[in-house]
This record gives structure tokens, C-alpha cells and sequence, in this order.
């Protein structure tokens, strides 16, 4: 029997996955999928998870009930024997396997982006995955009670201090999500409890905000409408946007700005963007900036049976020509601009992944990738949000409405359960409390699984 392995349930790869088993449900094919979790991460969502709205399984899909005709193998991928067409991978408890393969789809997304800044990897955390989200809401509920229970105004500031560097698409909603979370806290342990009075001892002090980025604006990737919507809306409500700005070194105590002012914190966000997996840089292929360099049809050159989609691939964006001939090649000698790492593209990737390895067994006709936005929305809390579908920009509550109901409409599942939690947050104060699920130590910035938890006595980078 023929087999497909496809590595990595993200966008790309839980769109191909369920691509393949509809359109090869018939035939002798046996579709593999390896991945470290056996659920799909809506990751559009997660800033809603580390602000209190949604609980951590509305946002994560079983894999095996949305994907019946796919056989799901639990490990991370470590090597690929290319010439013996064979993927080595380590189980959760760290056993060795490996999988032979007849067709090959790498799909394994993206880790945070580093920086040579000082001290950033010790004590920033990033923005990829569940634990980071759990482990990021306990801090900030954590942090607002220390702070209001803090005998000395300076570190109740400092507690109450939250940097958020970076100002794209996952920044400015940790930020805007973060604020209005942190305020609500702060209210509630404000108010006066007869005999001995209000738990927050600096009424003076309030929870503070920063969103630093050195580009010129917010969501500098997106429409600039939408930057000034965003903008709009986080200055409003109090977070402190800056731009041109960046850090300089992060300490335990804070983070020094690179304007060189110092900011007395215990909490730094990295939200600067992503890189590919380092599988991809070990996997011995050609690379174009960081991504494994693919045809417009998603294949790998010179191995007509390895294909590749979402942030771990080069896709050559037909829609966008580069005068000149240079950038990534269509397989023509013809030069375009990379598609965007986004969710957006890698979803679509999938699609045409999947009719392309169909294809390359003789189901059907592969095509070229091809896809124009169909705009974005960026949800900013509360009734705002910032979204402009088929290119008609919307801000306020009509465009809240608008992104809530594209993201149900995206999600490949829990529906029902994500819209009963908007409505219980709507009408009921959040739930904060501190579940102590995930340590610091256990969601390291420079790690290669950010949808794992470091373990005790395991060294996974």
C-alpha cells in the first residue's frame, strides 16, 4: 500500500491531512501523520486563552476525531533519510521510530524568532504554543496580586509592568487582550473589603502596558488602515505603543530600551515574529531565507517525491512578480516574492498540497499555488477589532462581530464550545486564579517545540 507521511498538524498540515483522506478515501493509500500532540492549535486564538476568555481546549482540535481516515503518530521528527525514504522521529517518551514513505509532506511550521539581544532568551518567554499561553496567564494573574500586595511602591510598578516586544499580528493582541485582563484584575482587588480594606495597596498604581516595535507602526505587515485602527484602539484603552523602539538588554529586574531607558518589569513577551523549524536546516535541502525552497506546486526540486507547505516552505506568490527575475523561482527561472508566513497561506497550502501529491500518484492534475488575501482581522478585545474582508475596512464592533465569525468559520471544530465561552465572558466576571500547570523553566524561548513542555530530566531544545 501506498503511503503518504506528512509531518506537522498545523494549518498546512492538518489541511493537507484531511485534504488526502477525502480525495484518497477510495484507494489503497495509507495517509500518516507525525506529530508531537494529537490535537490541532487554533492559534489565532491562544491570546484569548492567556487573557482569561477561552478555556485551553477550545482552542485545540482532536486530530484523530476530525481526521477518522488518517493514522496519527505521536513524535517529533528528528531526521530524513532522503535517499532511503525514511523519517526518523522520537516518541513522547522518548523512544526511538521511523516511518518509510512513498510521498513525503513536510509541514512542520515555525518556533519563535531570536535575537542577539542579551538576556532575552533567559528571561523572555514566547508566543507558539498552549504552554506558553497557560504559563503566560498564571504569571500575569500572579504578578497583579503580588503587585497589589507588594510593600513598596517600586516593586508593585515593577509587578505590574507588562512588555510586549513586538507589534504584529500575535503582539498587539497578547497587548490588547493582556490590558483589558490586567484591568479587570486590578478592579477587583481594588475595591474596599470592610474591616481591613482593599487588597491593593498602592491605589495610585495601575496596571501598565508596553508595545514596542522598531517599525513605524503597528502591524506594519498589514494594511495601514488596520495599523491605525489598532493603534487607535490600544492607545484608548491606556497601552503605551512604541515605535522605533526596541530593547537593548533584559535583566531580571527589567528591560533596558535601546533609547536607554530602563523599564523596571517581571515580564517580557517575545512576539518579534517566527522562524522555520530547525528540522528544515537539518534536512539537507536548499534553503531560501530559512524555508525550504519549493516550486509553485509545493515540491522539492530534484526529489519529485518530498513536498513541502506553510512557514516551512519558500512558496514562490505568483501574484507577486519581482522585477529583475530575482527572488524564489516558480521551477520556470522566473523570480517572485515568498508568500507571508501566515496562517492564511499555509491553510490554502494545504489544499493545493494535497491535489499535488494526489497527482503525483495519478489522482488528478497538480496546479500551481495561487492565492490573493482575502483580507485580515486582528481582534482587539472587548466589542473592538480591526479587519478589512475583501479589502472594506471595518473597526469597532461591526468589525468584532466580523472577526469572531471568521474565526468560527475557520476553526475546524469547537465551535459551539468557543462561542459559549465568549458569551459566559460577556456576561460573567473572568476566573483568576493562578493553576500552576507550567513553569518558567518548562516554556524556554529558544526551544524547537513550543507546543511541548519542557519535562523534568528531558534536555529537548
Amino acid at each position: 500500500m501506498t503511503r503518504i507521511v506528512i509531518v506537522g498538524a498545523g494549518f498546512a498540515g492538518h489541511r493537507t491531512a484531511r485534504a488526502l483522506s477525502r480525495s484518497l478515501a477510495r484507494e489503497r493509500v495509507e495517509i500518516v501523520l507525525l506529530n508531537p500532540t494529537d490535537y490541532f492549535l487554533y492559534l489565532p486564538l491562544l491570546p484569548q486563552v492567556a487573557a482569561g476568555i477561552l478555556e485551553p481546549r477550545r482552542v485545540t482540535v482532536s486530530l484523530v476525531r476530525t481526521l477518522p481516515r488518517v493514522r496519527l503518530v505521536l513524535g517529533e521528527a528528528t531526521r530524513v533519510d532522503l535517499a532511503g525514504r525514511r523519517l526518523h522521529y522520537t516518541d513522547p517518551e522518548g523512544s526511538p521510530g521511523e516511518l518509510a514513505y512513498d510521498r513525503l509532506v513536510l509541514a512542520v511550521g515555525s518556533v519563535n524568532k531570536l535575537l542577539p539581544v542579551p538576556g532575552v532568551s533567559q528571561y523572555a518567554h514566547g508566543f507558539r504554543g498552549l504552554p506558553e499561553a497557560l504559563y503566560l496567564r498564571d504569571h500575569v494573574v500572579r504578578q497583579v496580586e503580588m503587585a497589589g500586595a507588594a510593600p513598596h511602591a517600586d516593586e508593585c510598578g515593577a509587578r505590574c509592568t507588562f512588555v510586549v516586544v513586538g507589534a504584529g499580528y500575535t503582539g498587539t493582541e497578547v497587548a490588547a487582550q493582556g490590558k483589558i485582563f490586567t484591568d479587570e484584575l486590578h478592579a477587583q482587588m481594588s475595591r474596599p473589603e470592610e474591616p481591613f480594606g482593599p487588597a491593593w495597596r498602592s491605589p495610585d498604581t495601575r496596571p501598565r502596558w508596553l508595545l514596542l516595535d522598531i517599525a513605524p507602526r503597528v502591524l506594519p505587515e498589514l494594511d495601514r488602515r488596520l495599523s491605525e485602527t489598532a493603534d487607535r484602539v490600544l492607545r484608548a484603552r491606556g497601552v503605551e505603543v512604541r515605535t522605533g523602539t526596541s530593547i537593548k538588554e533584559a535583566t531580571p529586574d527589567g528591560v533596558l530600551l535601546d533609547d536607554g531607558e530602563f523599564v523596571p518589569t517581571r515580564t517580557l513577551v517575545w512576539c518579534v515574529g517566527v522562524r522555520p523549524d530547525p528540522l528544515v536546516a537539518d534536512v539537507g535541502l536548499p534553503v531560501d531565507r530559512g524555508r525550504l525552497r519549493v516550486t509553485a506546486e509545493l515540491n522539492v526540486p530534484g526529489h519529485p517525491d518530498v513536498f513541502a507547505c506553510g512557514d516551512a516552505a519558500a512558496v514562490p506568490d505568483l501574484t507577486r512578480p519581482l522585477p529583475g527575475g530575482d527572488g524564489a523561482d516558480d521551477g520556470n527561472g522566473t523570480g517572485y516574492e515568498l508568500t507571508p508566513m501566515t496562517a492564511q497561506h499555509a491553510t490554502r497550502q494545504g489544499d493545493v498540497a494535497a491535489n499535488n501529491v494526489a497527482a503525483s500518484l495519478g489522482y488528478g492534475t497538480a496546479r500551481a499555488y495561487r492565492h490573493h488575501d482575502l483580507g485580515f482581522a486582528v481582534d482587539l478585545g472587548g466589542v473592538q477589532a480591526a479587519a478589512n474582508p475583501l479589502g472594506v475596512p471595518l473597526s469597532g464592533p461591526l468589525a468584532g462581530a466580523v472577526t469572531r465569525g471568521y474565526h468560527l468559520a475557520a476553526m475546524p471544530g469547537n465551535r459551539v464550545r468557543v462561542a459559549a465561552d465568549w458569551l459566559l465572558d460577556a456576561a460573567l466576571p473572568r476566573q483568576a486564579v493562578q493553576l500552576g500547570l507550567v513553569s518558567s523553566w518548562s516554556v524556554p524561548l529558544d526551544t524547537s517545540s513550543p507546543e511541548l513542555a519542557r519535562l523534568p530530566g528531558r534536555n529537548r531544545k
